[in-house]
């Protein structure tokens, strides 16, 4: 399914709108999460609530699952999926390298996203006639790299503090494979890897909202993403993105033992 493009800049823009006022701001952060710590900000709930209305304006018969605000209609084909902040932790520690998360699902699949970094005016989106980017240096249509090689390979994740148990043991493997391993970023690894800046982002524990959008930027750019057990990765879980079908296999060998 093709998405107007102008769409998708319309919905980057609003919630640019709530986000970069309230950015480098210091202000109020909650915590979510009984017994440690999930923040969410004034400009998650107030970006969530203007990309929904422009969703529930152009589409009133699509269904929205959104971080802070819930879902409606999710029984319908057409299922927008949003995170309003992705990588809040960087947001309120002043870092450029949160983004917002939009995407779109027709019968379960990702079809269409975008992530919009409005701080360094960057948008990246797949409309469903490839992958794109607009911001500094002008627009072009993004391409993975061919890396085929772990030992070539640039590789992120969040943190590998996230990785449990036996878990732990074959990420620090992976990395010892790897040229280079870099940690945090959030969605902006995932961003890297269809613009051909970066090879993989092995990622546990994501929910749908913080990878349905980024699913078809990168597999639009010509890259891979599934969960671990090599599944459709729109429901999360533990999400592995690669640049090349041969370096999605090298890290999958590893990450199963």
């Amino acid at each position: 399914m093709m998405v107007d493009a102008e769409f998708m800049r319309r919905i980057a823009s609003a919630a640019a709108a709530e986000t970069l006022p309230r950015f480098r701001r210091q202000g109020t952060v909650a915590n979510k999460l009984a017994g440690g710590f999930d923040p969410v900000t004034e400009a998650d709930q107030e970006a969530e609530r203007a990309i929904r209305a422009l969703i529930n304006a152009e589409f009133p018969d699509h269904g929205i699952l959104g971080e802070e605000h819930g879902s409606e209609n999710l029984g319908n084909s057409h299922v927008w999926v949003i995170d309003p902040i992705d990588g809040t932790r960087a947001f309120i520690s002043g870092l450029p390298v949160w983004g917002t998360l939009v995407g779109l699902t027709v019968d379960g699949d990702a079809v269409a996203g975008l992530m919009s970094q409005p701080f360094t005016g960057e948008l990246f989106y797949a409309d469903g006639d490839g992958s794109h980017y607009e911001g500094p240096g002008g627009p072009r249509t993004l391409a993975v790299r061919k890396t085929t090689a772990l030992a070539d390979a640039t590789m992120f994740t969040t943190t590998p503090a996230l990785f449990k148990g036996e878990m732990r043991k074959r990420y620090d493997h992976l990395e010892t494979q790897v040229q280079l391993a870099r940690y945090g970023t959030d969605c902006y690894a995932f961003a890297m890897v269809a613009a051909g800046q970066v090879d993989i982002v092995v990622d546990p524990g994501l929910k749908p909202y913080d990878i349905v959008a980024l699913i078809p930027i990168i597999e639009q750019a010509g890259g891979i993403v599934t969960t671990f057990e090599g599944g459709p990765a729109e429901n999360g879980g533990d999400i592995i993105a690669a640049a090349t079908p041969e370096l999605h296999a090298a890290a999958l060998k590893i990450l199963r033992g």
